[in-house]
C-alpha cells in the first residue's frame, strides 16, 4: 500500500517509493478552500496507483477538515468525476 504523508510546509501530499517522490501540490484559498494544483508521479514509479492514492488522501483530508476543494489538477478532477461521493467537496462559487 502507498503511504501518503502531508508535508504542510511544502503544501503538498507525498508518496516516497524506490527513491522517487510523487506529489500532489495545493494552495489554500482563504480559510476553507484547498486548490489542488498538480499531481506528479515520476515515470519510474507510475502505474502503481500512487496518483490515485494521493487524490483519495487529499480529498479525504479536505473532508476531515471541513474544507472545500478546487480541482485545478486534471487528475484530481477526473478522480472526483469517477468517485461522485466527493462531489460535495467541490467549491461551487470558485
Amino acid at each position: 500500500m502507498n503511504t501518503v504523508t502531508h508535508n504542510q510546509q511544502a503544501k503538498r501530499f507525498e508518496v516516497e517509493e524506490s527513491g522517487e517522490t510523487a506529489v500532489l501540490t495545493y494552495q489554500m484559498l482563504g480559510d476553507n478552500i484547498l486548490v489542488y494544483e498538480h499531481t506528479r508521479v515520476p515515470k519510474a514509479i507510475s502505474g502503481r496507483g500512487i496518483g490515485t492514492a494521493l487524490a483519495k488522501y487529499a480529498l479525504d483530508y479536505a473532508r476531515d477538515h471541513d474544507f472545500k476543494v478546487v480541482p485545478q489538477c486534471f487528475f484530481v478532477s477526473d478522480y472526483i468525476e469517477n468517485h461522485p461521493e466527493y462531489n460535495d467537496l467541490v467549491a461551487i462559487d470558485y
